[in-house]
């Protein structure tokens, strides 16, 4: 499991920030500054941003440090060593003062309202985790991704929805959730165990990130990525039947979701 101590508002110690924003970067400096900006850009201003560089070997360290200088709610820290998304995560969230997660890679962005609408939201109907629907850019091109108003754990064997571009948790509800650590598929992992313990995430219709394909990027190397999947499945404890017949179903809306 991947719980930490409980969280409430009294361990902010008095921070300003509502939402801890949690990016991972390696070798990302064509887009960083984007991805930053989209942040900067909420209308929802209670934040902070840890930018976490992983060991990247071109300019992403120099323009995080920039940014960083720029806007003090951002914050960055630099691995030692190339550790993987999880851990890059995961050492941000265990210094993250928000009630709220949230997470955004370095080469995806936000739509302005995002972290207005989507904690408004979440406030309204209680929600632990949510998430929301997304467009998927492959350069000038866009396709909304849809998704469902609501997932209980076994739709969500079904197929992973959430994308994690989009995803909030709530840690007075959860506690600090780390990610398992998976060299792929990671959050999907943790959206599975967090939901062995709610009845259901909730989501909102609208798309509020923009996702987009990046050549070379860990999820565009699909073997690897259905490897990660099986392996993801068979951590819930699925046998290896059940496990094929999710791994297929996944495919299968990955495929009609493009």
């Amino acid at each position: 499991m991947t719980k930490a101590a409980p969280f409430s508002a009294e361990d902010r110690q008095g921070e300003s920030a509502l939402v801890s924003v949690i990016m991972p970067a390696w070798c990302a400096a064509p887009w960083l500054e984007r991805a930053v900006l989209s942040v900067r850009n909420q209308t929802r201003t209670d934040w902070e941003l840890f930018i976490v560089d992983d060991a990247s070997t071109d300019d992403t360290a120099a323009i995080a440090t920039r940014l960083a200088r720029d806007d003090p709610r951002i914050r960055l820290l630099a691995q030692p060593r190339r550790s993987g998304a999880a851990q890059a995560r995961n050492r941000a969230i265990s210094q993250a003062a928000g009630r709220y997660i949230a997470f955004l890679d370095a080469d995806d962005c936000w739509l302005p309202e995002k972290l207005e609408t989507q904690i408004a939201f979440m406030e309204r109907v209680g929600a632990g985790l949510s998430y929301t629907g997304f467009w998927r850019a492959r350069g000038e091109k866009r396709r909304e991704v849809a998704v469902p108003e609501s997932v209980d754990h076994a739709a969500l064997l079904r197929g992973n929805i959430i994308g994690c571009l989009t995803a909030v948790y709530d840690r007075e509800r959860l506690g600090t959730r780390l990610m398992p650590d998976l060299p792929l598929r990671q959050d999907y992992a943790l959206w599975l165990e967090i939901l062995r313990e709610l009845p259901r995430a909730h989501g909102l219709t609208t798309p509020l990130a923009v996702h987009h394909a990046t050549p070379g990027s860990l999820s565009s190397r699909r073997l690897r990525a259905a490897a990660a999947t099986w392996q993801v499945y068979r951590r819930e404890g699925l046998g290896r039947g059940a496990a094929s017949l999710c791994l297929g179903r996944h495919l299968l809306r990955r495929l009609a979701r493009g």
